[in-house]
């Protein structure tokens, strides 16, 4: 095995162990933690609503915010290695691995990580704190006579639910906060709407890419409405949760995916080159420049056709 094999063998397993590490942390909060039991007060009129079925099912949340993005990369991703000149293709067990599958395979890597990250964080806030929902009364019917007035204003702990419910369903009510449809859905949305600001460079429309970035933000603002309308959630879990995926977005945009870094140094160059230009007094001094300045302001003329396609 060469060198250059062995490398990128060794990328791909690091990153499969780390994805595979916070998947299996999720996995073991969703089979085996048990939420803080917290209490509640008699006339909480909060905790009193009906339960309704999710308009937004967990099963569109995940279908949706997980194989839109991954499939708009890939597009957008092959898309722009036929109309760009760069050639950085790798080579794996004598394999060629073409351009835009490495630049694809990075940037879901990364947007799946995070995705699993999100929801990491967001459960264990959910388990630690163990909020009640708002359809908590009408699920439970805990065996405490409320009636009473010694029962009005105090803080009642020790309880159980006389309604027969699943074990699923008893462990959920408790799950309130925060909303991991609201952080998921933020997440998944604000990450694809700032991956199309960079690779989107249509220049057919204006607003096309900004519809679209719309659409996403739309999609998550929708879904954070329907916890509170569904009564799913309490209006501050759904605050907290978009605030979390939107946070967590931003950070693994900037900070993990760097996805603005190249375009930053684009716009750099561009502006270096214009300094240049106007120092060296325009096309007329360009005739009495020596072949190593011609070179430059060539390879700078290539600089500028790699930022006007990325």
């Amino acid at each position: 095995m060469d060198r250059s094999s062995k490398m990128i063998l060794r990328k791909i397993i690091i990153d499969f162990v780390c994805l595979l590490i916070v998947g299996l942390a999720v996995l073991l909060f969703f089979l085996f933690a048990k939420p803080y039991k917290r209490g509640f007060f008699c006339n909480d009129e909060s905790l009193s609503h009906p339960f309704h079925s999710s308009t937004v099912t967990s099963t569109m949340l995940y279908v949706i915010g997980l194989f839109l993005p991954i499939c708009t990369m890939i597009a957008c991703e092959y898309l722009y290695t036929r109309h760009s000149n760069a050639d950085s293709s790798k080579i794996l067990f004598g394999y060629n691995i073409p351009t835009w599958m490495w630049g694809a395979y990075e940037k879901i890597g990364i947007f799946g990580f995070g995705a699993a990250t999100c929801v990491l964080i967001t459960d264990i806030a959910k388990y630690t704190i163990g909020r009640l929902r708002p359809h908590f009364m009408t699920l439970c019917v805990p065996n405490v006579n409320c009636s009473l007035i010694e029962n009005q204003h105090r803080y009642i702990e020790n309880y159980s639910c006389t309604e027969n419910i699943s074990a699923r369903l008893l462990k959920e009510i408790r799950l309130s906060f925060p909303s991991g449809h609201s952080s998921f859905s933020a997440y998944t949305m604000i990450y694809l709407a700032m991956y199309l600001q960079l690779r989107m460079t249509w220049k057919g429309s204006r607003l096309l890419k900004h519809f679209l970035q719309l659409m996403c933000l739309s999609m998550a603002w929708f879904t954070a409405l329907s916890r509170v309308s569904d009564y799913k959630h309490h209006w501050s879990d759904v605050l907290a949760g978009s605030t979390l995926g939107t946070i967590v977005a931003l950070v693994v945009a900037n900070c993990v995916a760097d996805l603005f870094k190249q375009r930053s140094h684009c716009l750099m160059d561009e502006k270096h080159r214009a300094a240049d230009y106007e120092t060296g007094g325009g096309t007329q001094d360009s005739i009495d420049e020596d072949p190593e300045q011609l070179k430059d302001r060539s390879w700078r003329s290539h600089i500028k056709h790699y930022c006007n396609i990325l």
